[in-house]
């Protein structure tokens, strides 16, 4: 795979932008970024949200989201469509056929707004860092297309950890490995062409459930009964490499990893993911020490976590020494909380640091984007006009330079 160079990010999605669309603010936020030295742009999924405004269970795995659009009516011609048609026949026929009139329409509106917004970022020396989620949502229109490709009678989730006595039952597809494999993992092709088209880098959520996945009977109501299940290694990038061109991937490895899980990551070449919440919560490490390889996306925090403000008031008088020694560690003078764990994240080893918008704003817990488990109030936290300011910039610049990013 093709490698990163030692740099940093902003992890804000696109639903989060002061208007939510692809219009003015998007531009400015990657005119703010360029000049905060920021060299990367992290999304989220770009696929339809479902109801409760959730991207990682988007009704399609292809299609852009037409809530993004800054002009739902701009008019489309007739030859546009089918140009875009000829561009994608994998899946826009199916996702026309489940989506229904006008939604082809609003691909080449999304393709439009997307490219001006790709444009200007490649511009301006900013790369999106897109994200992949592993599962597709039932009753998509991946899991209705293409029911070939996955099983009957079960569900995905997690089995039970610290987190969740009983596990966690997404409810979701589960891929049939051996159908994938069979049609020589064209579905995966295609859906990395598609990731490769939109954005110049993917963080894939879940890695692990390459290696092996938790599957349930569909008629248990929790993830006890659940069993881990083989995947096809490095069957699909192997599949997708062949074909397509090389593109830097993050392998999101968190939860319960395996050695075998670690193998088939370094195997493949790609950074793993660090979260210096969790880090410090368990001690798990020290994140000036090479324990943090460069191998590795450290995050403040992602969009499944508090906000740092919001952790740092529920934090234990043991998390924030370490902290604290860490700062004093890496010689900086930060005494906010929010400053010292993006200090932390800059300075260590990591080829790429990815901060949370609502890190580098210092927001407390009422700007958290989402909060796994709970349906409702998520996903709803957004920018505001100006927010991302100059003197901000300046202060996130001086820290990049600094720590030679």
């Amino acid at each position: 795979m093709t490698r990163f160079e030692r740099a940093s990010g902003v992890l804000l999605p696109v639903a989060s932008l002061p208007d939510g669309t692809l219009g003015d603010e998007a531009r400015r936020v990657v005119d703010w970024l360029a000049d905060a030295g920021q060299r990367w742009w992290q999304i989220l999924p770009f696929g339809p949200p479902d109801r409760w405004g959730s991207p990682y269970a988007a009704t399609s795995a292809f299609a852009g989201s037409p809530t993004w659009l800054h002009a739902p009516n701009a008019p489309v011609a007739g030859d546009e469509i089918e140009a875009f048609v000829a561009e994608h026949p994998y899946w826009s026929g199916r996702w026309a056929s489940f989506a229904g009139p006008g939604a082809l329409a609003d691909q080449v509106r999304f393709q439009r707004e997307w490219r001006r917004v790709r444009t200007h970022a490649a511009e301006r020396g900013v790369r999106i860092l897109g994200d992949m989620a592993f599962a597709v949502a039932p009753g998509s229109a991946d899991h209705i297309g293409f029911p070939e490709l996955f099983k009957t009678g079960v569900v995905g989730g997690v089995p039970p950890d610290d987190w969740a006595a009983d596990g966690q039952r997404w409810g979701t597809p589960v891929y049939d490995w051996t159908a994938m494999r069979a049609r020589g993992y064209r579905w995966w092709i295609e859906r990395f062409r598609r990731a490769v088209e939109l954005v110049d880098a993917v963080r894939i959520d879940h890695f692990r459930g390459f290696v092996a996945a938790w599957e349930i009977p569909e008629h248990h109501r929790s993830a006890r009964a659940g069993r881990w299940v083989r995947g096809p290694g490095r069957g699909v990038f192997d599949a997708s490499a062949a074909t397509l061109r090389n593109v830097p991937v993050v392998a999101e490895n968190l939860g319960l990893i395996t050695p075998a899980v670690e193998r088939l990551r370094h195997e493949l070449d790609l950074p793993g993911t660090v979260v210096l919440q969790f880090a410090f919560a368990a001690n798990l490490l020290n994140p000036q020490s090479s324990s943090i390889d460069t191998d590795t996306a450290i995050y403040t925090g992602t969009h499944d976590n508090d906000t740092t403000v919001g952790w740092w008031a529920r934090a234990s008088e043991a998390e924030r020494a370490r902290v604290e020694a860490a700062t004093r560690a890496g010689g900086w003078p930060d005494t906010e909380p929010h400053w010292m764990l993006m200090r932390v994240a800059l300075g260590s080893r990591a080829v790429l640091a990815v901060i949370p918008a609502q890190d580098v704003l210092g927001l407390d817990t009422s700007a958290r984007t989402n909060t796994p488990g709970r349906a409702d109030g998520n996903w709803r936290w957004r920018l505001q006009p100006g927010q991302l300011d100059r003197a901000l910039a300046a202060r996130l610049r001086d820290a990049t330079e600094a720590a030679d990013r």
